[in-house]
């Protein structure tokens, strides 16, 4: 209850402060249904999560449910079973939920909601697993509406008697009420916890929630955290892609972007001099390198966070190892441990002194493409990759295997060792060292299948 939230980094805010150590989060987490789908064994999953190295999780809040069926997604953990939904708030005893059982009582905080929550928040901390909290969502479809407990006929408050798409504005002030005394209850509830930051809204774009209505929830929440210890982050879920943000929001330092291949989204912001995520990926297929490749070039670009939405994990393979699955997006346990390394890689540096650089790698061999963190004169991080468009034809022809290639770099003067690592298993493939005076050095590649990364440290001043 004494330790600090995750926080910015104060030397570098593109990074985070967790514990007293730079931290990046990455992950390959569920559908984000832990909290909300009761037949979901969280602790297994977290476990599954903490075995391979990964620090984080995306947790939907249930103010929104889905259905099964819905998105194209089977064994969808966000679409709980008929009377396994846990809302947030009690049912009460009228008859007449869309979706089965009594309507809610928007009125009465549901306490077995709160006990799960504090007992998925405490299980990920034991197991150093951050939790992004994401509070609401839009709803996409009808279904999500029949589902919703904002429904006119799910719940005995009076509410939801308009467009669904109004439900996350400011024009009901009777669901804009109960919408902030919820924010207000989950934040005073978790406000010991560490092992936390808030995102407003799930792609409020997809729906066009206004600006006004999330800055609404945003002042609630800092607001109400101005009378306890302890202050959260706040994230903002932009767009998918990319998008410029001209002024970061007050009381906002985390932007999360979603599908973002290419990673621009973190050139375009970094100037904002806060953390930019991917939080989400998919829709590109089912392959372990679309989303391993993914993961280094985004946070090799600058980004602090990496989300791979992981469709292996389910309510019947809480572990995440459920191989055949119908979803738009990939996810295996083959991944995590890829993730693990690239998460392991990056803990490696000096994250409070690495920059993007794009000035670093003079050139690399025709068909590869890489990226670049430095620290410059001590060190880069770097990462070489057969390129891979957002959405290939087929992946089977991007992959190569059994190349060779070189790089060349620009070092200032000094005496160097660099090793090239396997981004499949973390084993260093070749080591070479030797000393210069500024200016380039051409390495040569270890054989390498589709990708590669490079460490490159400055050991000491060149010999007299």
């Amino acid at each position: 209850a004494d330790a600090e939230p995750l926080a910015l980094h104060p030397e570098n805010p593109h990074y985070f402060i967790w514990q007293g150590q730079p931290t990046i989060l990455v992950t390959s987490g569920e559908h984000y249904g832990a909290l909300l789908n009761l037949d979901f064994d969280y602790p297994t999953y977290l476990e599954a999560l903490a075995e391979d190295g990964l620090n984080h999780t995306r947790v939907f809040a249930g103010t929104y449910r889905e259905l099964p069926g819905g998105h194209g997604i089977v064994a969808n953990t966000l679409a709980p079973a008929p009377g396994r939904f846990l809302a947030p708030w009690k049912r009460s005893e009228v008859p007449g939920y869309l979706v089965g059982g009594n309507k809610f009582d928007l009125s009465d905080f549901n306490p077995e909601y709160l006990q799960r929550l504090r007992g998925l928040m405490t299980e990920a901390r034991d197991r150093g697993v951050v939790v992004e909290l994401t509070l609401f969502c839009p709803l996409y479809s009808d279904g999500e509406w029949i589902g919703s407990p904002f429904h006119p006929e799910n719940n005995i408050n009076g509410i939801g008697d308009w467009p669904r798409d109004e439900t996350l504005t400011l024009q009901h002030p009777e669901v804009v009420a109960i919408q902030e005394e919820f924010t207000r209850h989950i934040v005073r509830e978790l406000n010991d916890f560490d092992n936390l930051y808030y995102e407003v809204c799930n792609e409020p774009y997809q729906r066009g929630v206004p600006d006004d209505w999330q800055a609404r929830i945003v002042d609630v929440i800092v607001q109400t955290e101005q009378s306890l210890p302890h202050r959260h982050l706040i994230s903002l879920n932009i767009a998918n892609g990319a998008q410029q943000v001209e002024t970061l929001p007050e009381g906002v330092s985390i932007l999360n972007f979603h599908y973002c291949v290419p990673p621009e989204a973190v050139a375009m912001n970094f100037g904002l001099d806060c953390v930019i995520g991917e939080n989400e990926t998919g829709f590109r297929g089912g392959h372990d390198f679309l989303y391993r490749s993914e993961g280094w070039n985004f946070l090799l670009a600058g980004g602090g966070l990496y989300n791979s939405l992981d469709y292996s994990f389910t309510v019947e393979h809480p572990a995440g190892d459920l191989a055949e699955y119908r979803a738009p997006g990939g996810g295996s346990a083959a991944l995590r441990r890829q993730l693990g390394v690239l998460k392991r890689f990056l803990d490696e540096f000096d994250l409070v002194h690495m920059r993007p650089d794009p000035d670093v790698v003079r050139s690399v061999s025709a068909g590869l493409e890489c990226r670049a963190l430095s620290h410059p004169g001590e060190a880069c991080a770097i990462y070489v990759h057969v390129p891979v468009d957002k959405h290939p034809d087929d992946i089977e022809q991007v992959l190569r295997s059994s190349i060779r290639a070189e790089l060349t770099v620009h070092l200032q003067t000094g005496s160097y060792q660099a090793d090239w690592i396997s981004p499949l298993s973390g084993d260093v493939l070749q080591s070479d060292a030797w000393q210069q005076t500024a200016g380039d050095r051409t390495l040569a590649t270890p054989e390498f299948d589709n990708d590669v990364a490079l460490r490159i440290r400055r050991t000491g001043p060149p010999s007299p």
